[in-house]
């Protein structure tokens, strides 16, 4: 990883534009900025300081008036010189200060270059770079609470300690390599798969708080699935606190996936409703079913929903066929599995919930989305489904599915490299494994990257961060 010269170019973003009224934003970070404070305001401001000024053009003609904030590298978000001119929301004038900034030698930022310069500059990691867009995108308070956490470095140090873990592993390996002729046989030492042993917890605990960032960060993807009249669109309505699906006693009145994006307890949950799950000669239909049966590829939660009236059977069956398309419904890598016994204000059944889960699929509820009976027990599990109960989320950092990638090749490595010291004796293949998996580790803060990796990440920035 290299990092920028020190004539490096200046860039130039609007910041922020909140319109007529609000306070606008355009932000310079490069050699320049202190020029272009001077040419602008007419001095080079105090740094650290707030000095209200008068922005002038080359005619020495007011564009606007405001704050200017001078951060002199390296002492600033990017590492660099860094000015902010705060003036008034209009966009006109702050495309007129941008451009007046370009005339003077900027140039207008990428997305996401700020943050990338930040990073290049040493100032954050890359996990923390990615955080300023996640808290940027944050749609609910758990999930900017998640965000701070991971801008502040919580995720990072998660990362560091296992990568110190797996340095004190290596260093052991690579003793027994480099030291055959000792009596002492270092790879037949309790205290290294001891070690072992420990980080594998270690990552195997990082693996689910990460997934739980990520589900945070993107907010859970739900689909409600089940036969036709089964009560799927009411429960829609039911969550959603508003009548969006039509409900009707014709089968098949569902033909197509309805999606609300609800917010329960800080979650962001998006619900898709779908066409009931049955065989049919309506072209219109079969269609629906289709697309219904494609988005259980995507589900992270599967709400499972008969007639109560229909019993056990009808559940059973219900399962059986979501589990030919998925059959890691249910289990531990796999959708979440929800079944719901609806509609008993007809059956006369009772509300409840059966967290027993003999079989291992997943709680049952008993409940009527006409009358909301059991519909608080619901979202309780809808909560907790999204691994977002008060414990948890108390501790919890956002994430991406990148990192979530980066955590399971680490963890193959380990997989591996217990396989060649327990099984093999292999020392110096081991060794290989354990330097593999630290650098799928370095992948997630950048220690270890690659040119086309940060032009993804910082591509999907907004202009100004």
């Amino acid at each position: 990883m290299t990092s920028p010269s020190s004539n490096q170019d200046t860039i130039v973003a609007i910041a922020t534009a909140p319109g007529r009224g609000g306070v606008g934003i355009v932000r310079i970070s490069g050699p320049l900025a202190a020029d272009v404070a001077a040419s602008l305001i007419g001095k080079a401001p105090e740094p650290r300081h707030a000095h209200y000024a008068i922005f002038r053009d080359a005619n020495g003609q007011t564009i606007d008036d405001g704050i200017a904030l001078f951060f002199p590298a390296p002492r600033s978000f990017t590492g660099e010189d860094v000015l902010e001119l705060q003036g008034h929301g209009a966009p006109l004038l702050l495309e007129q200060l941008q451009m007046r900034c370009i005339a003077l030698g900027a140039r207008a930022a990428r997305p996401g270059e700020f943050s990338e310069r930040a990073f290049l500059n040493g100032r954050m990691d890359l996990t923390q770079a990615e955080a300023v867009a996640d808290l940027i995108a944050a749609g609910s308070e758990a999930a900017v609470r998640a965000a701070r956490r991971s801008l502040d470095g919580a995720f990072s140090a998660r990362i560091n300690e296992l990568v110190a873990s797996l340095t004190r592993l290596r260093v052991h390996v690579e003793a027994a390599i480099d030291f055959p002729e000792e009596e002492i046989d270092f790879l037949d030492d309790p205290q290294l798969l001891a070690r072992l042993d420990e980080t594998e917890s270690l990552l195997e605990e990082l693996q689910r708080d990460a997934a739980r960032g990520v589900r945070l960060n993107r907010g859970l993807h739900a689909v409600i699935l089940g036969p036709p009249n089964a009560g799927k669109s009411s429960l829609l309505n039911a969550l959603a606190g508003s009548e969006r699906a039509i409900v009707t006693e014709i089968a098949g009145t569902t033909r197509d996936l309805l999606r609300e994006v609800i917010s329960l307890d800080g979650i962001e949950l998006t619900l898709v409703d779908s066409a009931g799950l049955r065989d049919s000669d309506d072209a219109v239909e079969q269609e629906g079913v289709r697309r219904a049966r494609a988005e259980l590829d995507a589900a992270d939660l599967v709400l499972a929903v008969i007639d109560e009236r229909q019993g056990d059977v009808a559940m059973r069956s219900l399962v059986g066929q979501l589990k030919v398309d998925r059959p890691d419904l249910g289990d531990e890598h796999g959708p979440k599995l929800l079944r719901i016994h609806n509609q008993i204000d007809r059956s006369g059944d009772a509300a409840r919930t059966d967290t027993s889960s003999d079989d291992g699929l997943g709680p049952q509820l008993w409940l009527s989305a006409k009358t909301g009976e059991g519909i608080p027990a619901l979202i309780e599990q809808l909560v907790l489904a999204a691994g977002h109960d008060a414990a948890s989320t108390a501790n919890t950092f956002s994430a991406r599915q990148r990192h979530l990638d980066a955590i399971e090749r680490a963890s193959r490595r380990l997989d591996a490299a217990r396989q060649r010291l327990v099984i093999d004796a292999a020392g110096e293949l081991a060794a290989e494994e354990l330097r593999l998996a630290q650098q799928s580790l370095g992948e997630i803060t950048g220690e270890v990257s690659s040119d086309d990796l940060l032009g993804h990440i910082f591509s999907s920035f907004c202009i100004g961060k």
